[in-house]
């Protein structure tokens, strides 16, 4: 844990290796035509960027990281038609970010890592949290740069809602930024973010009492509702009943005469253990909780088990509800599998008098749990035997679920009437047109490794070779039509390969494929003004040429990232490429911000910042007891 390793670790290495340099809004050049539609409006990615990364042979997973916010905004030139894009990144100004910043004792980051909790014996993982809880409290000393009151380094999404820019975690509720430098607000908790004014005292996320730090803690995926604007999200616990549910409406949006307002912490009954959630489906009108046997639970190590563990021999379940009613929950169970990323969900059947309402549900499923410990550098551990029935071939591609809701005074049980993959194409990072969300997409956007195997290529990186549409309509209806293998069935078994060779204009399968060397990273789509189609519109997504690696295989210092913006109907054209001042490490998920979005965030009073030295008490005794057990225990 403490000395360095002779290879240095994959995620601290080439373009996943942190930056150092922040950069106000700085500008860009590129070549190409930038579709006007993009004028003033900002793509903003967020992703880990370890600022304590003194020692590089300790335990590191793809997910730590103190987060960083990576933007191009297209600026309105002073001359008519002119954009001129312009680059900025900043770090996410948390509670940790701004204790350790510049902090020369922290050898490693204050939290544990996901590899510690994945891989470590108990007796290191309660000397880690220990480590944890002795920093934490010492930065309520005198010396400290910032007191943490809340764990989380807001590494994971970005999302738009109520006037708010917000970048999310699981380890706490999410924090407000500012658009377009990027800078931060403050945590916010459904009702305000700090720094806007007075926070009320009638609560928001994680309300009152004991445990409301832990049940404010949101998930890294919160979803907003294209037409009512709510902001729907969960949060995960270790404790009864270990999953919660919130509903914030916009306060700018018309509220329907029956709507009692903000809607914190709604327990959701039928979870039976912590578990380790990332996302959810949420459709027009209903919600579906993914509930798998990947457990995320303190008391593992007691029953031998390690914190993050996973059981191929239990079921996955889908709690499927009525959004505003999570007490009338549907349980439906299946094989086991592990979903981090749902591409869309939607409904059928609500609009004609006694038909059967079915939810739909498209994810981006693993077989297995291998992508938690290869996005960490480690061997999966050895599982106990797994029935034949679960036995499938490690693959992660776009699959489809159709959950046909019962009447529950029947007696009759929930079943999953279809689920099988719509193609063979590892699949994953998905993105849908925001206004085509909710409802009955047609076309879901995402990256591909080229490989048999998403979870394979994280193990030396994750390297986006392709960006791939997928037709989700098409192949649906052609499951249905002619129904493969239910659960390990596929529609359409081709390779990437062999969907390469194509030359169908409507093929339901296509792959943008990135030139030899370069990656992309997850890519975002923004729709044309008037679109014609679903899929008139462009991708966006920060790309990477790894000749500008040296031959230890290490970013040079003068190396740079582009800003590709691609043709989203036929995925072939680059409309325009921006160069930008440096490079951006492979992160993880992105958001586009329209121009009317910046324009009407809401007011705030103040920015977090770091605190210099001179306004640090650095020679009272409790800032010297606290500096020299920092030192200590490093």
């Amino acid at each position: 844990m403490t000395g360095q390793k002779q290879n240095p670790h994959p995620y601290l290495s080439g373009n996943f290796a942190p930056i150092k340099r922040t950069r106000t809004l700085t500008r860009c050049s590129g070549t190409g035509h930038i579709p006007r539609e993009l004028a003033g409006g900002q793509y903003v990615r967020n992703g880990g960027n370890p600022t304590t990364n003194v020692n590089q042979g300790r335990d590191l997973h793809w997910f730590d990281g103190d987060g960083m916010l990576t933007g191009v905004l297209f600026k309105r030139g002073k001359e008519g038609g002119i954009i001129e894009p312009e680059f900025v990144n900043q770090y996410v100004l948390t509670d940790i970010y701004l204790n350790a910043k510049d902090d020369g004792n922290l050898k490693r980051p204050l939290l544990p890592s996901i590899a510690t909790l994945l891989s470590a014996p108990l007796v290191t993982i309660v000397v880690g949290v220990f480590r944890s809880l002795i920093l934490i409290c010492l930065s309520r000393l005198p010396g400290s740069k910032r007191e943490v009151k809340r764990i989380s380094v807001a590494n994971t999404g970005v999302v738009y809602h109520d006037g708010r820019a917000l970048a999310t975690c699981e380890s706490g509720p999410p924090i407000r930024f500012h658009l377009p430098g990027l800078e931060t607000i403050g945590w916010y908790n459904g009702r305000k973010a700090e720094n806007e004014g007075i926070l009320d005292d009638k609560g928001g996320f994680g309300g009152n009492g004991l445990l409301a730090f832990m049940r404010e803690w949101t998930t890294g995926h919160p979803h907003v509702d294209p037409v009512t604007k709510e902001l729907i999200s969960f949060h995960a616990v270790f404790v009864k009943p270990f999953v919660h549910y919130s509903i914030v409406p916009s306060t700018r949006y018309p509220a329907k005469a029956s709507d009692p307002g903000p809607r914190f912490d709604i327990p959701v009954p039928g979870v039976k253990s912590p578990k380790m959630m990332h996302d959810f489906g949420v459709a027009a009108h209903h919600t579906v909780i993914i509930d798998l046997p990947l457990s995320l639970d303190p008391m593992n190590g007691v029953r031998g088990k390690t914190i993050i563990s996973y059981d191929p021999t239990e079921r996955s379940r889908y709690g499927v509800f009525p959004r505003y009613e999570p007490h009338k929950i549907q349980w439906f169970e299946t094989n086991p599998c592990v979903v981090f990323h749902t591409a869309n969900c939607w409904e059928t059947g609500l609009v004609i008098p006694e038909a059967e309402t079915c939810v739909h549900l498209l994810v981006c499923r693993l077989t297995s749990a291998s992508i938690v410990y290869s996005a960490g550098a480690l061997t999966p551990p050895l599982l106990k035997p797994v029935p034949p029935e679960y036995l499938e071939e490690e693959q992660c591609r776009l699959y489809y679920y159709s959950f046909p809701l019962v009447n529950t005074e029947s007696g009759e049980a929930p079943m999953i009437r279809n689920q099988w993959a719509l193609s063979a194409i590892p699949f994953e990072f998905p993105t849908v047109s925001p206004s085509h969300a909710m409802s009955s997409a047609r076309y879901i956007y995402g990256c591909s490794t080229g490989g048999t195997s998403y979870s394979a290529a994280l193990g030396k990186g994750a390297k986006i070779a392709y960006l791939a549409k997928m037709d989700a309509t098409t192949l649906i209806d052609q499951g249905i039509t002619h129904p493969p293998q239910q659960i390990k069935g596929c529609v359409d078994t081709r390779g990437v390969d062999e969907v390469m060779q194509s030359t169908d204009e409507n093929d339901p399968v296509k792959l943008f494929q990135m030139p030899k060397g370069w990656f992309a990273q997850e890519p975002r789509f923004v729709p044309r003004a008037n679109p014609a189609t679903e899929d008139d519109g462009w991708l966006l997504t920060y790309v990477f040429d790894e000749s500008q690696l040296d031959d230890k295989g290490e970013c040079r210092d003068d190396a740079v990232s582009e800003l590709w913006i691609i043709d989203a109907i036929n995925m072939r054209d680059i409309v325009a490429r921006i160069r930008l001042p440096q490079r951006v490490p492979y992160g993880l998920h992105s958001a586009w911000f329209s121009e009317d979005e910046i324009a009407e965030q809401k007011p705030f009073d103040a920015v977090r910042r770091e605190r210099s030295t001179a306004e640090v008490d650095m020679q009272s005794p409790l800032s010297i007891m606290r500096d020299t057990i920092e030192k200590w225990i490093g």
